[in-house]
């Protein structure tokens, strides 16, 4: 809103009290100086613009929404009643999650860096879209459980196929009070994997790696000259259904904690 007065302190004061906010929690423009005729009288008003300080979370929400426009997403983003958390609402939840919300990620990195402009203290933002987050949290838990079990049982180590420091956080709270195994993490970002180790690990075991096992354990027949005839596999139940990867977002980033070595 503008307000005019015989200075610019004048014209501010006018606007802080409109607005019944304190010049800390504003954001004033100067749009015009006041001009003085003879004898030191005013000419012309001082002109200024004052609204309230937008926070950093709606600077962000307002932000996102015009990248996905870029991207061509549409959808709108709200504020949850949760401080610092945003929400998207779209009818094309798959494009805004990605593949295992590899797009959500890079949304909720974005979002946590325009929100903490000018900010001491950084805060946290945290970016969702119809509940994704609680929902992939249930899953991974799942199966840090069952791979805790497989590890005990085959006496080997087990790596994950490659997350984001996020994700790979639940799998380490998941498993760090359990009697049979001990996790870590391995490899450069963004292909940093979670290893499951057994306390009774059979020493030199070759690794069991998530989803890439040989031919011989996915069912395969041995044909002559040693090589194997591939057939359809019933999977290990360890490794999700794939969703083809969106363009535009490649990389496992993160609004994330700290990783553990």
């Amino acid at each position: 809103m503008q307000f005019t007065g015989k200075t610019v302190e004048e014209a501010t004061e006018k606007g802080l009290a409109e607005l019944n906010i304190s010049a800390e929690n504003a954001e004033i423009k100067v749009l015009e100086e006041p001009i003085k005729g003879l004898f030191g009288k005013v000419k012309k008003e001082a002109v200024v613009e004052v609204k309230k300080k937008q926070t950093g979370v709606k600077r962000a929400a307002e932000f996102l929404e015009k990248v996905l426009d870029f991207l061509d997403i549409n959808a709108k983003v709200t504020e949850d009643g949760e401080e610092n958390k945003l929400l998207l609402i779209t009818d094309d939840s798959a494009a805004a999650i990605g593949y295992r919300g590899e797009v959500l990620d890079a949304l909720q990195t974005l979002a946590g860096a325009v929100a903490n402009i000018g900010e001491k203290q950084y805060k946290k933002v945290v970016v969702d879209c119809e509940n994704y987050r609680e929902k992939r949290e249930d899953t991974l838990i799942s199966l840090a459980h069952r791979l805790e079990a497989k590890a005990a049982d085959m006496k080997r180590e087990i790596y994950l196929e490659p997350m984001s420091a996020y994700e790979r956080r639940i799998i380490h709270t998941a498993l760090a009070e359990s009697a049979t195994v001990k996790t870590s993490s391995s490899g450069k970002e963004p292909m940093r994997f979670v290893i499951i180790t057994p306390n009774d690990l059979i020493a030199d075991s070759k690794p069991y790696k998530m989803g890439q096992r040989s031919q011989r354990e996915k069912g395969g027949r041995k044909e002559k000259g040693g090589r194997y005839n591939k057939k359809p596999s019933r999977g290990s139940g360890f490794i999700e259904e794939k969703r083809k990867a969106p363009s535009g977002f490649g990389t496992y980033l993160g609004n994330s904690l700290k990783d553990k070595t």
